[in-house]
C-alpha cells in the first residue's frame, strides 16, 4: 500500500523504519515543524523528520493539520495514514482523506490510558502490565476499534523514558503486522471494551512529591515523571529535583526528613524510606546524592517540603 506516516519524537522512529523496510511504500511523512534546541536555539528537525530526510522521503512539516494539508495528502493518492506520537489531532477533512483512513499506534492497552501520556500515567498508577494498541482513528479521543494489541510486562524499576523505548520496539512490529493485514483484507478491528481511563499530558505539578504518601506511590510517581517533567520537592525554599531513587523498605524516617545512613542519603515517606541516588539542586548540575550531602557541611538538618 501507499502510506502517509505522521510522527514527531524519537519513539516514533522505530515504527517509521519498520514500515520503510516492509513491503509498503511511504509516499510522505508529516512531522511537526523544526524546533529550537540547545543553548544557541538552533532550529532542528524532529527525530522523525530527520530519519525520513536521511532516506529521501518527502517531509511535510506542520504543527496543525489543516484543510490545506488534507489537499496535499489527497494529491499523493495514499491508501492509508499511519500516526505514531505526532503531537496533534487529525480532524476532518484529513481524517478521511486516505482511502482507508488512519490507524494509530498507541502505547497502552486501550481503553486504558487514552490520551497524550499513557506510559507516564500507567507507571504513576502502579500498573505492572502495559502494552501497545493499533486502532482506527476516529474523531473521539483514542476511541476507535482496535486491530491488535501486544502486552508488555513493566519492570519494577523502569522509568517512563525507558518504558516508552521498550514499547516503541514491540509496537513497531505490531504496527507492521496490522498494516500487512489491512493490505490483504484480513484485518479485523473490534470495539474497545473495559474500563476507560484517561492520560492527559503531564504538567510540572505532576512531578511534585508529597512525602506523606507511602513509599510505593512515591517511587511509582518518580519513575512515571522521569525524564519529563521530572520529580521534585522543595528544600530551603528552592525546587530540588530527584533524578533517581530506590526503595529502602527496611528503613524508616519521618516524612520529608533526610539523613545519611551507611553512606547513602535517605528520605522519609508516609511508610518506609527512599534512597536518593541522583539529584539536582536549584542552579546546579545533576550529581550523586551522596556528593550533594557531603557539600552541606557537618551534621546537616534538612526536611523536604
Amino acid at each position: 500500500m501507499r502510506l502517509i506516516f505522521a510522527g514527531t519524537p524519537s519513539v516514533a522512529v522505530s515504527s517509521l523504519l519498520s514500515l520503510i523496510e516492509s513491503d509498503h511504500e511511504i509516499v510522505a511523512v508529516i512531522s511537526r515543524e523544526d524546533a529550537p534546541l540547545g543553548r544557541k536555539r538552533v532550529l532542528t528537525p524532529s527525530p522523525v523528520a530527520h530519519a525520513a530526510e536521511e532516506r529521501g522521503i518527502p517531509v511535510l512539516k506542520a504543527n496543525r493539520l489543516t484543510a490545506e494539508m488534507a489537499e496535499t495528502v489527497r494529491a499523493l493518492n495514499a491508501d492509508l495514514g499511519v500516526i505514531v506520537a505526532y503531537g496533534g489531532l487529525v480532524r476532518e477533512p484529513l481524517l478521511s482523506t486516505p482511502r482507508l483512513g488512519w490507524i494509530n499506534l498507541h502505547f497502552s492497552l486501550l481503553p486504558a490510558w487514552r490520551g497524550a501520556a499513557p506510559v507516564q500515567r500507567s507507571l504513576i498508577a502502579g500498573d505492572t502490565v502495559t502494552g501497545a494498541s493499533v486502532f482506527q482513528l476516529v474523531p473521539a479521543l483514542d476511541a476507535g476499534d482496535v486491530f491488535g494489541t501486544v502486552e508488555h510486562q513493566v519492570s519494577p524499576d523502569v522509568t517512563a523514558g525507558a518504558l516508552l523505548d521498550e514499547l516503541a520496539a514491540v509496537g513497531s512490529d505490531l504496527l507492521v503486522s496490522v498494516v500487512d493485514d489491512i493490505a490483504t483484507g484480513t484485518a479485523v478491528a473490534l470495539p474497545q471494551s473495559g474500563e476507560v481511563t484517561l492520560a492527559p499530558k503531564l504538567t510540572l505539578d505532576d512531578g511534585r512529591l508529597d512525602w506523606s504518601e507511602d513509599a510505593g506511590a512515591l517511587y511509582s510517581r518518580i519513575r512515571g515523571v522521569t525524564p519529563e517533567p521530572g520529580a521534585h520537592t522543595t528544600i530551603g525554599g528552592a525546587r530540588f529535583k530527584i533524578l533517581e531513587a530506590n526503595p529502602r523498605p527496611e528503613l524508616t524516617l519521618q516524612p520529608g526528613e533526610l539523613a545519611l545512613h551507611d553512606k547513602v542519603v535517605l528520605i522519609g515517606t508516609g511508610s518506609t524510606a527512599l534512597e536518593l541516588v541522583s539529584v539536582q539542586p536549584a542552579g546546579k548540575s545533576a550529581m550523586r546524592a551522596a556528593d550533594w550531602w557531603r557539600g552541606l557541611g557537618p551534621d546537616p538538618r534538612i526536611v523536604a517540603e
